[in-house]
């Protein structure tokens, strides 16, 4: 598997985005949904980083800045033919250390509610990411899962 900085040019990009927006769709009112369009995530403060094998995308993730020392995960996706393969955790292993890296200090996310997500809360969990309230812009809802970690 290759992990690579993202320009988000590429037509399989915006494919998986499209289904990442539609997977969770069900799940949340859309006052509730806080995933980045394409152009968003080509803004300068954000990191976008896709893994690669054979040609193929497996995956994607970014992270956005939010202040000097302040990070957040945005659009991890793993490609549906490619779920349980570790590319979730490959993807947000990368994301971890190249936001280091770029000398942030904090790290955080929000994410789904309903137990849809509740695979993403344990993947996080694991890799030390703890329940927190709301940061940056966020509100309480009880669509969303907010967590942080130190970096």
């Amino acid at each position: 598997m290759q992990i690579k900085r993202d320009d988000l040019s590429g037509p399989e990009i915006a494919e998986l985005l499209k289904a990442h927006l539609a997977d969770f769709a069900p799940h949340s009112p859309p006052e509730s949904r806080h995933a980045l369009d394409l152009s968003a995530l080509r803004h300068p403060d954000v990191h976008f980083y896709s893994a690669w094998e054979d040609g193929e995308l497996l995956g994607c993730g970014a992270f956005k800045r939010l202040d000097a020392t302040h990070a957040e995960l945005k659009s991890m996706r793993t490609a549906e033919r490619h779920l349980r393969r570790g590319v979730g955790r490959a993807l947000l292993t990368r994301l971890i250390e190249e936001a280091r890296a770029a000398g942030f200090e904090r790290l955080s996310l929000e994410t789904g509610s309903a137990a849809h997500f509740d695979p993403a809360h344990r993947l996080y969990a694991a890799f030390g990411f703890e329940t927190c309230g709301p940061f940056g812009d966020y509100v309480e809802d009880p669509y969303s899962v907010f967590m942080t970690r130190r970096l």
